[in-house]
């Protein structure tokens, strides 16, 4: 369950969580690419996937050594950083796409500390409202985690699907908004099932964890989004979504829309 305290808090993603649990929803979190096809389709693309139900959006900063992602977000990376696509760039599109839900700057470290000491200000005034950096485990630079916590943002931290249970708890005190959980080991992409051991993983998180959880990596499919969403507060979708942005505009929305209906009837049976 959602901890209450998100009820109390001013940090617009735990109200998110909070309205979603007291409707007895589950949160779908969409990812897209800054940049990616092009910038004037990526903004058409935030717009699109709110409107088709995405509930908050996960704004990727194009990087040109993105480790922890698949082959799909790699290659829209690259594209993105062809199109000229920055970290300023992607604070422009947030601010331009001026939506009502959560936008999270979706990041590495490298280009967060080439932006600069205000680089998080900067993305709460264009309108972010949390950051999820892949690459800054929790103890490996405690000094820099305790600023970017005190920062304007929600700090939005990764769980992976070994991390023991002890591990998992100094993890969600050490973030804010909700925690990501890593469905299973590897880099991001569409997978054909489920891992095995993902019910006992989110099972050992909730114990460990008061914020909500959402589940990403390999979701590609409804029925996926909802057998994820029956366990975890949400899903998170990322790789299938940027492989229907290649294709238009309309097929990505389509394509939230159907997880949306899938989990949102789920709930009401």
């Amino acid at each position: 369950m959602v901890s209450a305290s998100a009820t109390t808090t001013s940090d617009p993603i735990a109200h998110t969580f909070a309205a979603l649990a007291e409707q007895r929803r589950k949160a779908l979190v969409a990812y897209i690419t800054a940049g990616h096809p092009d910038r004037a389709r990526s903004l058409a693309l935030i717009r699109a996937i709110v409107r088709a139900g995405a509930d908050i959006i996960e704004v990727g900063v194009p990087f040109s050594d993105p480790l922890a992602d698949g082959p799909t977000i790699q290659a829209s990376s690259q594209t993105a950083l062809a199109n000229g696509m920055t970290f300023d760039g992607a604070l422009d599109l947030i601010g331009e796409a001026a939506v009502d839900v959560p936008m999270v700057v979706f990041t590495y470290l490298n280009p967060l500390l080439a932006a600069g000491k205000d680089a998080l200000d900067r993305a709460a005034r264009a309108g972010a409202s949390g950051l999820l950096l892949t690459d800054l485990p929790v103890g490996a630079d405690p000094e820099r985690e305790a600023r970017i916590a005190a920062g304007p943002l929600a700090f939005i931290r990764l769980v992976a699907p070994t991390t023991p249970a002890d591990r998992m708890a100094d993890i969600a005190r050490h973030g804010s908004g909700f925690v990501y959980l890593i469905s299973r080991l590897g880099v991001t992409g569409a997978r054909d099932d489920i891992a095995a051991d993902l019910p006992a993983t989110i099972a050992r998180l909730r114990s460990a964890a008061s914020l909500p959880i959402c589940v990403g990596f390999g979701i590609a499919r409804p029925e996926e989004a909802v057998a994820i969403g029956r366990l975890a507060d949400g899903i998170a979708v990322g790789s299938a979504l940027v492989r229907h942005a290649e294709e238009s505009v309309d097929a990505a929305a389509a394509f939230v829309a159907s997880l949306r209906a899938a989990l949102d009837a789920d709930v009401r049976r």
